[in-house]
C-alpha cells in the first residue's frame, strides 16, 4: 500500500508538464543550506520542475520577513521555533515538516595551525584566548548571530559548554549568517570559526579549510524545519513534496544532514 507521502509524489509526477510552465517560486532558505540546495534544485528541475528563485539568509531574519508579508512561498529554516511560531500567527499551510538534523563543526583555514583533537574540539579557541592574553595577538572566534541564526545559538551553547563564552567575549566576531561566519571564519585575522558542518563540506570551503565536528550532545539538536507559506502556489507545493523524497534526502546527507528517511532507513 503506498504511503501519504508516494501518492502525494506520484501527484507530483503527474503535474510536470503544466509545473514546467509555471512561474518560479520565491524560496527563503536557510544559510546551513547554501551549498547543499542548489543540487537539490538542479535534481529537481532535471525531473520537470520549474525554475527557483532562492534567498539565503538566517532563519529568524525570514521568520520577521514573512510574518511582514514578504512574498516568499516556501521556508526551509535551519530551527523548529521559526516555522512552528509562522504557524501558530496563520503564516504557514501547517506545522510543515522535519526535513534535516544539522551538525555543528570547528573550521580553520588549511595549513596554520594543528586542527584540533575530536575530544577538544575547542581548543583552539582555549589558544586563542591565551594568546590574547599573554599580549601576543587579538585572533579572531567567529560565529553566527545568535540573536537570529539557529546555528549562532549552537555555537553559543557548545562555547558555553565548554566554559568558553565569556571568556572568548573580546575575540568573537559574529555573522549575520553562519554562511557569512563561515567566510569570516577563513579570514586573515581569524583562528577559525563554529559553523555547519553543511558548509565545511562544500568542496569550495573544504579545498582550503579542516574542520573537526563539535558533539551532538554540546548544544541543542538543529532540527531543521520546513513549510509552506500560506498562498503558496503549485510550483511551491511540488517543490515541498519532492524535498521529502529519498534523492532529495540522500544529497542532504552528503552534506552531513540527518534525515528523517535515514533515521527509518529509508
Amino acid at each position: 500500500m503506498f504511503s501519504p507521502l508516494r501518492w502525494a509524489l506520484v501527484a507530483w509526477l503527474a503535474l510536470i508538464p503544466s509545473l514546467a510552465l509555471a512561474e518560479a517560486p520565491t524560496v527563503a532558505v536557510a544559510s546551513s543550506l547554501q551549498f547543499a540546495f542548489p543540487e537539490l534544485v538542479e535534481r529537481f528541475r532535471a525531473q520537470g520542475g520549474p525554475p527557483v528563485r532562492v534567498n539565503y539568509g538566517a532563519s529568524g531574519n525570514f521568520r520577521r520577513q514573512i510574518a511582514q508579508g514578504a512574498p516568499f512561498e516556501l521556508f526551509l529554516s535551519a530551527d523548529e521555533q521559526s516555522v512552528l511560531a509562522l504557524h501558530e500567527a496563520d503564516f504557514t499551510e501547517d506545522a510543515g515538516e522535519i526535513y534535516a538534523v544539522g551538525r555543528l563543526a570547528w573550521i580553520q583555514r588549511s595549513g596554520r595551525e594543528p586542527l584540533p583533537a575530536g575530544e577538544a574540539p575547542l581548543a583552539a579557541v582555549e589558544a586563542a584566548i591565551a594568546a590574547y592574553r599573554a599580549g601576543e595577538e587579538r585572533p579572531r572566534v567567529a560565529l553566527a548571530n545568535p540573536e537570529h541564526a539557529p546555528y549562532g545559538v549552537a555555537a553559543r551553547q557548545a562555547l558555553t559548554h565548554a566554559g568558553l563564552w565569556e571568556d572568548s567575549e573580546p575575540l568573537r566576531v559574529m555573522g549575520e549568517s553562519v554562511a557569512q561566519a563561515a567566510q569570516f571564519a577563513l579570514a586573515d585575522e581569524a583562528r577559525g570559526g563554529l559553523v555547519a558542518l553543511s558548509l565545511a563540506l562544500a568542496p569550495a570551503v573544504a579545498e582550503r579549510s579542516e574542520y573537526v565536528p563539535i558533539p551532538a550532545d554540546w548544544h541543542a539538536p538543529l532540527t531543521q524545519r520546513m513549510a509552506l507559506v500560506t498562498g503558496a502556489g503549485e510550483s511551491a507545493r511540488a517543490l515541498y513534496e519532492w524535498l521529502q523524497g529519498e534523492e532529495a534526502g540522500s544529497i542532504l546527507e552528503r552534506f552531513g544532514f540527518q534525515t528523517p528517511g535515514a533515521a527509518d532507513g529509508h
